[in-house]
């Protein structure tokens, strides 16, 4: 089975402009997101941006790099332009998000495996939370699945009253490439523009997201705040 990793970047970031060129203990966080997924199962890893910055930058530590459109709303879409440029074709595409400078590769790993089931059409990863404070904590995702693990559900708050185990969403993705070309051309739904999740498209237009659920933690960078604690958790 052959894999393709793209990691979509933007330079423009509302809370932390800038953000994939930003200093993360030595290295640019675009480039320490690059060597962590080079660690994996990828044949062929690829950044695909909208800023020359981040092109010339990628380019500088030997990386790969597409210059993509600057009109995509989404990572998703931009993975989608970055596969219809290439002549090779790939069985798996792995969207690998670029503000997460200490991506495990094992993780990586496991969105591949999923595909070994004929059945799945996208994949995404779970932990389970641990701290039940992140329930109410509008910016951790949470993902709910069936004892099948097929997702159900996304949603950005839980309460605390119900009786079961919860899990955090890892916004790691892998699509088949037939799948991500169509729900590239899927309208927004209600649930996605009331949740504000992307995934809410997709399992409205009844597509099946296999979940695979994972010990490793992730640590995204959205906010000054963000950097800060990883830098002290890493550093």
């Amino acid at each position: 089975m052959t894999a393709l990793g793209i990691i979509p970047a933007r330079y423009h970031s509302s809370r932390l402009p800038g953000k994939p060129l930003l200093d993360i203990l030595g290295k640019s966080m675009i480039q320490r997101v690059y060597e962590q997924a080079q660690k994996s199962m990828l044949e062929r890893l690829i950044v695909g941006t909208d800023d020359q910055r981040i092109e010339q930058a990628v380019m500088d530590f030997g990386g790969e790099v597409m210059m993509t459109s600057n009109k995509h709303i989404s990572g998703t879409d931009r993975c989608l332009e970055v596969m219809e440029k290439l002549e090779e074709s790939y069985d798996v595409i792995v969207n690998i998000q670029g503000d997460e400078p200490f991506i495990n590769p094992v993780q990586i790993n496991q969105l591949i495996h999923a595909f070994e089931n004929p059945k799945t059409q996208i994949a995404t990863l779970a932990k389970v939370i641990d701290d039940k404070r992140l329930l109410s904590d509008s910016h951790t995702p949470k993902v709910s699945f069936n004892d099948h693990f097929w997702a159900t559900s996304f949603d950005r708050l839980l309460s605390f009253e119900e009786e079961r185990t919860f899990y955090k969403h890892i916004g790691l993705y892998a699509y088949r490439p037939a799948i991500l070309k169509a729900i590239c051309d899927l309208p927004p739904t209600k649930n996605e523009l009331e949740k504000r999740l992307e995934q809410w498209r997709w399992l409205d237009h009844n597509y099946d997201i296999h979940v695979k659920i994972t010990n490793l933690d992730a640590y995204a960078i959205d906010t000054p705040d963000d950097l800060k604690k990883v830098i002290q958790r890493f550093g």
